[in-house]
Protein backbone atom coordinates (compact mmCIF):
# COMPACT_ATOMS: atom_id res chain seq x y z
CA UNK A 1 0.00 0.00 0.00
CA UNK A 2 0.93 3.46 -0.47
CA UNK A 3 1.71 5.51 2.89
CA UNK A 4 3.33 9.30 3.63
CA UNK A 5 6.44 8.23 5.31
CA UNK A 6 9.22 10.31 8.09
CA UNK A 7 12.26 8.52 7.86
CA UNK A 8 13.77 11.64 10.08
CA UNK A 9 13.05 14.96 12.12
CA UNK A 10 13.04 18.35 10.34
CA UNK A 11 10.78 19.78 7.40
CA UNK A 12 8.01 18.83 5.06
CA UNK A 13 10.53 17.31 2.50
CA UNK A 14 11.33 14.46 4.80
CA UNK A 15 8.09 13.42 4.08
CA UNK A 16 8.25 10.55 1.28
CA UNK A 17 5.29 8.18 -0.25
CA UNK A 18 6.33 4.67 -0.79
CA UNK A 19 4.97 1.20 -0.43
CA UNK A 20 4.67 -0.20 2.94
CA UNK A 21 3.37 -3.55 4.13
CA UNK A 22 -0.15 -3.51 4.29
CA UNK A 23 -1.54 -3.61 8.08
CA UNK A 24 -3.12 -6.74 9.63
CA UNK A 25 -5.32 -6.23 12.34
CA UNK A 26 -5.11 -8.21 15.34
CA UNK A 27 -8.56 -9.69 17.31
CA UNK A 28 -9.24 -6.53 18.50
CA UNK A 29 -8.58 -4.26 15.42
CA UNK A 30 -10.25 -2.97 12.68
CA UNK A 31 -8.70 -2.79 9.39
CA UNK A 32 -9.78 0.89 7.97
CA UNK A 33 -9.90 1.44 4.03
CA UNK A 34 -8.82 5.55 4.79
CA UNK A 35 -10.49 8.39 2.36
CA UNK A 36 -9.58 10.89 4.35
CA UNK A 37 -7.36 12.01 7.22
CA UNK A 38 -6.45 15.87 8.78
CA UNK A 39 -2.84 17.36 9.66
CA UNK A 40 -3.27 18.15 13.04
CA UNK A 41 -0.31 19.91 15.64
CA UNK A 42 0.97 16.08 16.72
CA UNK A 43 1.87 15.34 13.30
CA UNK A 44 3.78 18.79 13.13
CA UNK A 45 5.32 18.14 16.27
CA UNK A 46 6.01 13.92 14.92
CA UNK A 47 7.68 15.88 11.64
CA UNK A 48 10.09 18.41 13.55
CA UNK A 49 13.02 18.06 15.93
CA UNK A 50 11.85 16.84 19.12
CA UNK A 51 12.03 19.48 21.96
CA UNK A 52 13.53 16.45 24.37
CA UNK A 53 17.30 16.02 22.54
CA UNK A 54 17.14 12.44 21.05
CA UNK A 55 19.72 10.89 18.93
CA UNK A 56 18.67 11.49 15.01
CA UNK A 57 20.25 7.50 14.39
CA UNK A 58 17.17 6.14 16.32
CA UNK A 59 14.30 8.02 14.68
CA UNK A 60 12.37 4.90 13.29
CA UNK A 61 10.45 5.23 9.96
CA UNK A 62 6.77 6.91 10.60
CA UNK A 63 3.71 7.23 9.21
CA UNK A 64 2.38 10.70 10.75
CA UNK A 65 -1.80 10.91 10.64
CA UNK A 66 -4.26 10.59 13.15
CA UNK A 67 -7.46 11.53 12.86
CA UNK A 68 -8.51 8.91 9.95
CA UNK A 69 -12.36 8.67 7.93
CA UNK A 70 -13.00 5.67 6.22
CA UNK A 71 -15.05 2.47 5.53
CA UNK A 72 -14.02 -0.96 7.42
CA UNK A 73 -11.92 -3.34 5.18
CA UNK A 74 -11.60 -6.58 7.42
CA UNK A 75 -11.91 -6.97 11.44
CA UNK A 76 -10.44 -9.01 14.24
CA UNK A 77 -12.32 -11.97 15.79
CA UNK A 78 -13.18 -10.45 18.71
CA UNK A 79 -14.42 -7.36 17.13
CA UNK A 80 -18.24 -7.07 17.59
CA UNK A 81 -19.03 -3.49 16.84
CA UNK A 82 -18.63 -3.29 13.08
CA UNK A 83 -18.92 -5.10 9.76
CA UNK A 84 -16.86 -4.53 6.57
CA UNK A 85 -18.28 -1.69 4.76
CA UNK A 86 -19.39 -0.07 7.76
CA UNK A 87 -18.13 3.97 7.35
CA UNK A 88 -16.31 5.21 10.45
CA UNK A 89 -14.25 7.65 12.11
CA UNK A 90 -11.96 8.58 14.64
CA UNK A 91 -8.99 10.02 16.68
CA UNK A 92 -5.95 7.23 16.50
CA UNK A 93 -3.56 9.84 19.06
CA UNK A 94 -2.48 8.44 22.11
CA UNK A 95 -2.40 4.55 22.41
CA UNK A 96 -4.07 4.06 19.05
CA UNK A 97 -0.72 5.52 17.52
CA UNK A 98 -1.15 7.19 14.29
CA UNK A 99 -0.46 5.94 10.73
CA UNK A 100 -3.44 7.80 8.99
CA UNK A 101 -1.48 9.30 5.65
CA UNK A 102 -1.66 5.37 4.05
CA UNK A 103 -3.94 3.23 2.38
CA UNK A 104 -4.24 1.55 5.23
CA UNK A 105 -4.76 1.18 9.25
CA UNK A 106 -5.34 -0.75 11.89
CA UNK A 107 -7.36 0.97 14.73
CA UNK A 108 -8.82 -0.46 18.05
CA UNK A 109 -12.35 -0.74 17.65
CA UNK A 110 -13.24 1.14 20.73
CA UNK A 111 -11.43 4.54 18.69
CA UNK A 112 -13.62 4.50 15.92
CA UNK A 113 -17.44 5.57 15.95
CA UNK A 114 -19.90 5.55 13.05
CA UNK A 115 -19.95 8.03 10.04
CA UNK A 116 -23.44 9.76 9.50
CA UNK A 117 -24.45 9.11 6.58
CA UNK A 118 -24.61 12.78 5.28
CA UNK A 119 -21.30 13.48 6.57
CA UNK A 120 -18.48 13.45 4.12
CA UNK A 121 -15.19 11.71 4.37
CA UNK A 122 -13.24 14.76 4.43
CA UNK A 123 -15.94 16.60 7.33
CA UNK A 124 -15.28 13.32 9.08
CA UNK A 125 -11.38 13.41 9.13
CA UNK A 126 -11.75 17.39 9.76
CA UNK A 127 -13.56 16.66 13.33
CA UNK A 128 -12.11 14.01 15.79
CA UNK A 129 -9.08 15.80 17.53
CA UNK A 130 -10.66 19.76 16.93
CA UNK A 131 -13.85 19.21 17.35
CA UNK A 132 -12.82 17.30 21.12
CA UNK A 133 -10.39 19.89 22.00
CA UNK A 134 -13.37 22.65 21.62
CA UNK A 135 -15.73 20.84 23.21
CA UNK A 136 -13.92 20.41 26.48
CA UNK A 137 -11.90 23.42 26.13
CA UNK A 138 -15.23 25.49 26.57
CA UNK A 139 -16.49 23.24 29.39
CA UNK A 140 -13.15 24.45 30.64
CA UNK A 141 -15.51 26.34 33.09
CA UNK A 142 -18.62 24.72 32.99
CA UNK A 143 -21.25 25.11 31.32
CA UNK A 144 -21.64 27.95 28.54
CA UNK A 145 -23.94 30.92 30.25
CA UNK A 146 -25.99 33.53 28.55
CA UNK A 147 -24.40 37.00 28.25
CA UNK A 148 -20.67 35.21 28.59
CA UNK A 149 -18.14 36.76 26.79
CA UNK A 150 -15.67 34.29 25.36
CA UNK A 151 -12.44 34.72 23.49
CA UNK A 152 -10.70 32.28 21.06
CA UNK A 153 -6.44 32.70 19.94
CA UNK A 154 -5.56 31.02 17.03
CA UNK A 155 -9.43 31.22 15.62
CA UNK A 156 -8.69 30.57 12.10
CA UNK A 157 -7.62 27.23 12.42
CA UNK A 158 -9.36 24.04 13.43
CA UNK A 159 -10.16 24.19 16.93
CA UNK A 160 -11.11 27.39 16.53
CA UNK A 161 -13.73 27.18 13.30
CA UNK A 162 -15.56 24.39 15.38
CA UNK A 163 -15.11 25.96 18.75
CA UNK A 164 -17.29 29.34 17.62
CA UNK A 165 -20.20 26.76 16.07
CA UNK A 166 -20.03 25.22 19.77
CA UNK A 167 -20.03 28.22 21.20
CA UNK A 168 -22.57 30.41 19.38
CA UNK A 169 -25.64 27.35 20.31
CA UNK A 170 -25.54 29.72 23.26
CA UNK A 171 -26.00 32.75 24.13
CA UNK A 172 -22.52 33.89 24.12
CA UNK A 173 -20.53 36.76 23.05
CA UNK A 174 -17.28 35.42 21.29
CA UNK A 175 -14.37 36.99 19.56
CA UNK A 176 -11.57 35.82 17.33
CA UNK A 177 -7.79 36.57 16.80
CA UNK A 178 -5.66 35.09 14.09
CA UNK A 179 -4.08 37.03 11.12
CA UNK A 180 -5.60 39.58 8.69
CA UNK A 181 -6.15 36.62 6.13
CA UNK A 182 -8.25 34.70 8.30
CA UNK A 183 -10.59 37.32 9.96
CA UNK A 184 -12.91 37.74 6.87
CA UNK A 185 -13.83 33.15 6.77
CA UNK A 186 -14.28 34.23 11.05
CA UNK A 187 -16.62 36.55 10.25
CA UNK A 188 -18.74 34.78 7.78
CA UNK A 189 -18.88 31.20 10.62
CA UNK A 190 -20.34 33.71 13.28
CA UNK A 191 -17.30 35.45 15.63
CA UNK A 192 -19.03 38.15 16.41
CA UNK A 193 -16.03 40.41 16.61
CA UNK A 194 -12.38 39.72 15.12
CA UNK A 195 -8.83 41.09 15.98
CA UNK A 196 -5.85 40.97 13.87
CA UNK A 197 -3.37 40.11 16.55
CA UNK A 198 -0.46 41.66 13.99
CA UNK A 199 -2.38 45.00 15.00
CA UNK A 200 -4.06 44.86 18.28
CA UNK A 201 -2.75 42.99 21.60
CA UNK A 202 -6.53 41.58 23.17
CA UNK A 203 -4.97 41.49 26.40
CA UNK A 204 -3.69 45.19 26.39
CA UNK A 205 -7.19 46.48 25.87
CA UNK A 206 -10.14 47.37 28.54
CA UNK A 207 -12.22 44.33 27.10
CA UNK A 208 -12.04 41.47 29.52
CA UNK A 209 -13.40 37.84 28.67
CA UNK A 210 -14.87 34.87 31.02
CA UNK A 211 -13.12 32.05 29.36
CA UNK A 212 -10.56 32.70 26.68
CA UNK A 213 -9.54 29.22 24.40
CA UNK A 214 -5.66 29.17 23.41
CA UNK A 215 -4.56 27.34 20.44
CA UNK A 216 -1.42 28.77 20.01
CA UNK A 217 0.26 29.10 23.67
CA UNK A 218 2.77 31.62 22.54
CA UNK A 219 2.52 34.03 25.69
CA UNK A 220 3.02 33.86 29.60
CA UNK A 221 -0.40 32.41 31.07
CA UNK A 222 0.37 35.75 33.56
CA UNK A 223 -0.46 37.84 30.35
CA UNK A 224 -3.80 35.77 29.60
CA UNK A 225 -5.05 36.03 33.14
CA UNK A 226 -5.18 39.90 32.94
CA UNK A 227 -7.42 39.60 30.65
CA UNK A 228 -9.71 37.68 32.34
CA UNK A 229 -12.78 39.05 34.61
CA UNK A 230 -12.40 37.70 38.13
CA UNK A 231 -12.46 33.95 38.52
CA UNK A 232 -12.54 33.67 34.78
CA UNK A 233 -11.16 30.67 32.97
CA UNK A 234 -7.81 30.72 30.73
CA UNK A 235 -7.64 27.08 29.13
CA UNK A 236 -4.75 26.02 26.52
CA UNK A 237 -5.43 23.54 23.74
CA UNK A 238 -1.87 22.79 23.44
CA UNK A 239 1.05 25.06 21.00
CA UNK A 240 4.53 25.26 19.78
CA UNK A 241 5.91 26.20 22.96
CA UNK A 242 6.58 23.00 25.40
CA UNK A 243 7.98 25.83 27.93
CA UNK A 244 4.97 27.82 27.82
CA UNK A 245 2.62 24.65 28.47
CA UNK A 246 4.68 23.58 31.59
CA UNK A 247 4.51 26.85 32.82
CA UNK A 248 0.95 26.90 32.42
CA UNK A 249 0.82 24.09 34.44
CA UNK A 250 3.09 25.35 37.24
CA UNK A 251 1.65 28.68 38.21
CA UNK A 252 -2.25 27.82 37.47
CA UNK A 253 -2.82 27.11 40.86
CA UNK A 254 -0.59 30.18 42.27
CA UNK A 255 -2.37 32.20 39.84
CA UNK A 256 -5.50 31.13 40.97
CA UNK A 257 -4.96 31.12 44.60
CA UNK A 258 -3.81 35.29 44.39
CA UNK A 259 -5.51 36.21 41.28
CA UNK A 260 -8.67 34.53 41.49
CA UNK A 261 -8.64 33.14 37.59
CA UNK A 262 -8.03 29.77 36.51
CA UNK A 263 -5.72 29.26 34.46
CA UNK A 264 -5.35 25.04 32.83
CA UNK A 265 -4.11 23.03 30.31
CA UNK A 266 -6.59 20.67 28.22
CA UNK A 267 -5.70 17.35 28.61
CA UNK A 268 -7.39 15.94 25.39
CA UNK A 269 -10.09 12.86 25.74
CA UNK A 270 -10.08 11.52 22.46
CA UNK A 271 -13.42 10.48 20.93
CA UNK A 272 -15.74 11.25 24.17
CA UNK A 273 -17.50 13.80 22.64
CA UNK A 274 -17.31 12.11 19.39
CA UNK A 275 -21.33 11.63 19.57
CA UNK A 276 -22.13 15.11 20.86
CA UNK A 277 -20.23 16.09 17.09
CA UNK A 278 -22.54 14.03 15.19
CA UNK A 279 -25.30 15.66 16.90
CA UNK A 280 -24.22 18.61 15.71
CA UNK A 281 -23.51 17.91 12.80
CA UNK A 282 -26.96 15.85 11.68
CA UNK A 283 -28.90 19.48 13.46
CA UNK A 284 -26.92 21.67 10.75
CA UNK A 285 -25.28 23.50 14.06
CA UNK A 286 -21.93 22.14 12.37
CA UNK A 287 -19.90 22.08 9.44
CA UNK A 288 -16.53 22.03 9.41
CA UNK A 289 -14.25 24.30 7.80
CA UNK A 290 -11.82 22.63 4.83
CA UNK A 291 -8.58 23.71 3.58
CA UNK A 292 -8.33 21.93 0.34
CA UNK A 293 -9.30 18.71 0.31
CA UNK A 294 -5.68 17.69 -1.66
CA UNK A 295 -4.43 14.60 -2.59
CA UNK A 296 -1.72 12.61 -0.89
CA UNK A 297 0.63 13.58 -3.57
CA UNK A 298 0.27 16.63 -2.77
CA UNK A 299 0.87 16.22 1.44
CA UNK A 300 4.29 18.31 1.31
CA UNK A 301 2.66 20.77 0.38
CA UNK A 302 0.06 20.67 2.82
CA UNK A 303 2.22 20.25 5.60
CA UNK A 304 3.73 23.46 4.60
CA UNK A 305 1.29 25.14 4.11
CA UNK A 306 0.07 24.08 7.94
CA UNK A 307 3.10 25.49 9.28
CA UNK A 308 3.03 28.84 7.83
CA UNK A 309 -0.16 29.07 9.96
CA UNK A 310 -2.12 30.34 7.23
CA UNK A 311 -4.65 27.30 6.81
CA UNK A 312 -8.43 27.96 6.94
CA UNK A 313 -9.49 25.45 9.63
CA UNK A 314 -8.78 22.16 9.00
CA UNK A 315 -6.00 21.06 6.46
CA UNK A 316 -8.06 17.72 5.04
CA UNK A 317 -6.15 15.12 3.04
CA UNK A 318 -7.54 12.53 0.77
CA UNK A 319 -5.98 9.24 0.15
CA UNK A 320 -7.05 7.42 -3.25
Amino acid sequence: MKALVRDRYGTPDELEIREVPRPVPRDTQVLVRVRACSINDWDWGLLREPTIPIRRDVVRPVILGSDVAGHVEAVGSEVRRFRVGDEVYGDLCGRGGWGGFAEYVCAAEHLLTPKPARMSFEQAAALPQAGQLAVQALAAAGSLRAGQKILINGAGGGVGTIGIQLAKQHDVEVTGVDNEAKLEMMRRIGFDHVIDYRREDFAAGDQKYDLIVDTKTSRSPFVHARALVPHGTYATVGGESMKLLLKTLVVGPWIRLTKQRRVGLIALRPNRDIPYLNECFEAGKLVPVIDGPCRLGDAREAFRRFGSGNHLGKIVITID
